[in-house]
C-alpha cells in the first residue's frame, strides 16, 4: 500500500507542478496526508471484506492455520526481497492460505472463491512499464 500511496502522491505532485501550482517537484505534506487517509478510508470501509474472504471464506482459519500461512508468507517475501524479486503480498498472502488449507486437506479449500480470486489477480495484472524502478 505504501507504493500505491507514492505512486498516486507523485502523480498529484507532477499534476501540480504541470498547472503551476506548485514551482518544483516537492510533494506537500497535504497531499501525504490525503493519500493515506484516502486509502486508511478505504480500507476502513471495505477491509473488512478482504479479511472475511481470506479468513474464512477460502479456507476455515484457525490460529495455528494462520501462524503457518503467515509463516511462510513472510519468507517467501523476505527471499524474493533478498533476490530482488517484486511479488505481491496479497498474492502470497492469498496463496499460503489455499496452500495451509491444502495441506490440511484439498477439499477443505474452497476452490471456486480461490479461482474467483486468481481470475481477478490476471485482469488487475499492471504492464511491468508502470511499475517503478
Amino acid at each position: 500500500m505504501a507504493q500505491r500511496c507514492s505512486e498516486i502522491d507523485g502523480l498529484i505532485t507532477l499534476s501540480l507542478v504541470i498547472l503551476g501550482v506548485s514551482p518544483t517537484f516537492h510533494i506537500p505534506f497535504w497531499v501525504i496526508f490525503s493519500c493515506a487517509t484516502a486509502i486508511a478510508l478505504g480500507t476502513a470501509s471495505g477491509g473488512w471484506r478482504i479479511i472475511k474472504t481470506l479468513g474464512s471464506k477460502i479456507y476455515r482459519l484457525r490460529p495455528v492455520h494462520a501462524f503457518c500461512a503467515q509463516t511462510a508468507s513472510a519468507t517467501v517475501i523476505l527471499g524474493a526481497a533478498l533476490l530482488g524479486g517484486p511479488v505481491s503480498t496479497t498474492h502470497v498472502v492469498s496463496s499460503s492460505i489455499m496452500g495451509v488449507g491444502a495441506g490440511q486437506r484439498i477439499s477443505a479449500v474452497r476452490w471456486g472463491v480461490a479461482k474467483n480470486i486468481i481470475v481477478a489477480w490476471f485482469i488487475t495484472i499492471r504492464p511491468p512499464e508502470s511499475s517503478p524502478d
